[in-house]
């Protein structure tokens, strides 16, 4: 049979440890969370800089005409007519 100090001993240590398991497992989650959000931002970031690229790049092709000329006549939106004339603008 154990003594009350013992008891004491034991429950005290019970408690100590679970009381710094719960704030332990709390400030690793808010370090998850910081991480978390950091990585969300850097994403969305990365993504924005990809769309920002590919819109110059879709305003550039614009500016010069040849996206919208479609020269395979299978295609449904084939343009004779635009084939021509942009075969009569390049000689």
């Amino acid at each position: 049979m154990a003594t009350p100090t013992v008891n004491v001993v034991r429950w005290t240590a019970l408690l100590t440890g679970i009381t710094y398991g719960i704030f332990h497992q709390s400030t690793l989650q808010a370090k998850y969370d910081e991480k978390k959000a950091a990585h969300a931002a850097h994403q969305r970031a990365h993504l924005i800089e990809e769309a920002r690229k590919a819109y110059a790049a879709k305003k550039a092709a614009e500016k010069s005409g040849s996206s919208s000329l479609i020269t395979d006549p299978e295609d449904p939106k084939f343009d004779l007519e635009k084939v021509i004339e942009s075969w009569t603008k390049d000689s």
